[in-house]
Order: structure tokens, then sequence, then C-alpha cells
């Protein structure tokens, strides 16, 4: 195989010694540690989702393969989680700089001769980098099923989301290290690991308007768990989700993260946002011993002729108020079960459309619990919101996310006194480009 680095004397990829890599790698501080929630959930998830009985989250330098997680295999102790780097299928990652699959590894002229192929009895092979914050490779998300089979696309990007989730946690934790070997959390550095947990930029769903925004709450530098997401799933169908977990800090970002990037991978197999939830919910139940919880709505909608029509689902979150085109403001939904308290939830998938001219509004309750005069004075409240809302006439889903946070900061007096997330989206009216 040809590595873009070349090849080392041993004939492995030159990338793997490459000495900014390595320090990269060890800067991690994960090698020689032992197992962590954090990463076998994440490895647990790729299994599940994949359908294979084995599956790693690795950290790679320039001789061995350490397996930070490792979910199907029996060991224990931190010195037998590892092989060398010889034997482990992820130097083509890092050789490749990218992600690498193989359907038949006996067979595969790339993998035949490899010699961890009979002893680790591998069939079929899917790895994605798990890359540190200027891209470099750091290890991969791997799974491994006993038997040849063809990789679905789907599964594929499954994997590609939680690789990403696992260098998000990496990416937090290194954060969080720097700011206390600072003796202190700037506003910047906490502003930026909270920017890390949302999209940079929302993507373009044709036929439908869709615009977001975060205030952070006034006087305060912590990192908090609100957040929003709004991406494409299986069969042109579009998924938006916005939570609030509980509590403040790194640990709190965690859940986030883990919140965020469950759904994603969740959604390409269940187009049901209840089955998302309660798989999310699963997901937080097995880190329960860090005792967060996360309020949450999920939206699964396709565009239509006539506007757009979903599902949405409600766990312990505010409702999302519809407002028609006529002015009028109406909230959706069922309510449900918060996330990660009790193994059982009850969420229930609520049908909705929305014709052109509506806007549909998601929120976290920094929206209708913020307080004037320094969190001393009345709330806006529900009615609140709801009149600001049926005063967006015929704005633009960005134009209108812009006049709720003009009238909340109206009536705090610019002073936030909880993180506010809001999530629009608008079917323009006929005519009307989007």
């Amino acid at each position: 195989m040809v590595f873009p680095s070349g090849v080392r004397q041993d004939g492995l990829p030159a990338a793997l010694s490459d000495p900014v890599r390595v320090a990269a790698v060890r800067a991690t501080g994960l090698l020689d540690t032992g197992p962590e929630a954090a990463f076998d959930d994440l490895a647990s998830l790729a299994a599940g989702l994949t359908g294979c009985d084995r599956a790693f989250v690795t950290l790679v330098d320039e001789r061995r393969s350490f397996w930070k997680a490792c979910i199907g295999v029996d060991l224990h102790e931190v010195p037998d989680r590892q092989n060398p780097v010889r034997e482990s299928f992820c130097y083509f990652l890092v050789g490749l700089g990218d992600a690498f699959a193989v359907e038949d590894a006996p067979n595969d002229p790339r993998t035949r001769d490899h010699p961890s192929v009979r002893p680790m009895n591998i069939g079929a092979w899917a790895g994605h980098p798990i890359l540190d914050r200027d891209g470099r490779v750091l290890g991969s998300l791997c799974v491994i099923d006993d038997r040849p089979h063809p990789w679905e696309p789907a599964v594929l990007a499954s994997l590609a989301t939680l690789a990403r989730a696992v260098s998000t946690e990496i990416s937090m934790r290194q954060t969080l290290a720097e700011a206390v070997a600072a003796h202190e959390l700037s506003a910047g550095l906490a502003r930026s690991l909270q920017d890390s947990l949302l999209p940079p930029l929302l993507p373009q769903v044709p036929g439908v308007e869709a615009a977001a925004s975060y205030v952070p709450a006034g006087g305060g530098i912590a990192v908090v768990g609100d957040f929003y997401d709004l991406f494409r799933g299986e069969d042109d169908q579009w998924h938006a989700v916005l939570g609030d977990v509980c509590g403040k800090g790194v640990a709190a970002a965690e859940v986030t993260a883990l919140a965020r990037y469950t759904v994603r991978a969740e959604a390409s197999h269940h187009p049901e946002p209840a089955a998302v939830l309660t798989r999310l919910n699963s997901a937080l139940m097995a880190q329960r011993d860090d005792g967060r919880f996360l309020t949450a709505v999920h939206l699964a909608f396709r565009v239509t002729r006539d506007g757009l029509t979903g599902l949405l689902c409600l766990a312990g979150h505010p409702p999302p108020l519809l407002r028609h085109a006529n002015g009028h403001v109406e909230p959706l939904g069922t309510p449900g079960t918060l996330l990660g308290i009790l193994p059982t939830v009850d969420l229930v998938d609520v049908a909705f459309h929305l014709n052109p001219g509506d806007t549909l509004l998601l929120y976290t309750d920094g929206a209708t619990e913020a307080r004037a005069d320094h969190a001393s004075g009345p709330m806006f409240g529900d009615n609140g919101l709801i009149h600001a809302l049926a005063d967006c006439h015929d704005l633009t889903a960005a134009a209108t996310i812009d006049r709720l946070n003009h009238a909340i900061a109206h009536h705090t007096h610019d002073w936030a006194s909880d993180d506010t997330a809001l999530l629009a989206l608008r079917v323009p009216p006929t005519g009307e480009a989007p």
C-alpha cells in the first residue's frame, strides 16, 4: 500500500514516527491509563450501531497501539490492553490520514498477509481516525467482525460521527488541562470550549430557513450544557435537536458532547425521535456515576411541496412554539421523561406540519426564565416569549432569532441570568426564496 508520508525501514508508514504527531499522542495523557466510561460508552455505541462484537478506542504512537477502550475483549490490566503497531490495522489510518475499511480481511490483498488477521480472527474491519485539534491522527475508533461482510455507507458514517465525539472528548480534556495549568478558566477559553459543542454553521435545508443562537449568561465564564444541532439523516430526512444539560463546567460539557454525537449516530438508524432519545437515555444511564441528566427536544422532518412535515419528541423539555403565518402561536408536543435519571423513559412522537409562512421555535428555559434586574426581577415567562414570537411578522428565521434575543435582552436590561439557546425553522411564504 502507498502511504503519502512514505514508509519506514520496517515497511510501516513514516507518519508513525513523525515526532510532532507522537508528541501529540503523548500530550493526550491517555497512554497507559485505565478504562474510563466516556471512552467505553462511545466504543459500546460503535459496536451496537455497526453490529460488531468488538470495538476499540486506540492511541497509536511509533511502536504500539494502546487500547484506551476495548469492548468485546476481556482485558482489565492496562499492560495487556495494547499490541505492537505492526500487529494493528490502526497504522493504516495513521499512514493514510483517513478512514480505512476492509470487507474481507483474509482475502483482501491489502490485509491478507497482515500478522493479526488470523490470531485476532478478523473477518471485516473498519476504523475512523481520532484527530487532535490540528488534524493530526492520534489513533482510531475501530470495529471488528469475525466474518467478512460489506460495510453499509450509513454504518461507516455513524462510525465517523462517533470518532469525532472521541476527538472532541480528548480536545475538551486538553483545554481543561491548559486552563488548570494557567490557574484560571478565562472567558475566552470557556467560550472556545462551549463553541466546540455547537455547529459552526447550520446546514442549508432546501426550501427551509434555519437560524440559531447561543447567548451565555452575563457575568459568568462557566461552560454550560445548552446545545443545538441540525443535520441531514437518511432518505432526505432532516433532524433538529436542542437540549439543556444539568450543571456547568467540563463535566456538563462532556455530557453535552455525548448527547450531540449519540443523537447524530442513532438518527441514521432510527428515524423516529422517541427511539433516538430512548437510546440516548441508555447511553446517559451508562454514565450515571457522574449524576448528570438533560432535557431535549428532537425533530425529524422532511420538506414537502406544501411545507415541512415530521415528528417531534419532548424529553422533559419545554414544548416548541409554532407561529402560524397569521401570527397565532401554539405549543407543540407531549411532555416526556427527562433523560439520564430512569432506565425506562416515557417518550411520545407527535406529528406536526409547517405551512408556508409558519415558523417553529425551539428554545432552552434560559429564554423563559430570563429575569430582569440581575436575576431579582420578574421572569420573561412563557407568555413573554409567545407574545414576542407572535410579533415577528413576516420575519425570516434569522431575523426572528435576532428579534427574540433583543426582546429578552430588553426585559433583562442586557443581563442574562441563564444561558439561552434558540433554534428557528421557517417555511418561506409561497414565492419567497429561502
